[in-house]
């Protein structure tokens, strides 16, 4: 069973690029360490609350620990404004829907 990760926060500048540039360096960091490519996005209508997402996470444990590991290394906690919130989901397995049929189509 993976786990997904959504990590939000808000920022005191929408448009900080040199925090924009840390948080893409410690994904890709995080990619190379854990095999799990990292998203960012931005709230359409806030633009100040970011939010980075990780899919398909098969060891939990270690992901958590590396994550945390870069997020200090790369300082990103320390330009935030609340900090950093951490939300993770598992699939629910067999939870899939069947495929229509091409009648159904």
């Amino acid at each position: 069973m993976s786990t997904s990760y959504y990590v939000w926060y808000k920022v005191a500048d929408a448009d900080d690029r040199e925090l924009e540039q840390a948080v893409r360096a410690m994904q890709a960091r995080l990619a190379c360490r854990t095999g799990v490519a990292g998203r960012l996005l931005k709230r359409r209508d806030r633009p100040d609350t970011w939010m980075e997402i990780y899919e398909a996470v098969a060891e939990p444990a270690a992901f958590e620990h590396q994550m945390q590991a870069l997020v200090d290394q790369f300082d990103i906690e320390v330009r935030l404004a609340e900090g950093r919130h951490v939300e993770c989901f598992i699939d629910l397995a067999g939870n899939v829907a069947p495929a229509c049929t091409a009648k159904e189509a």
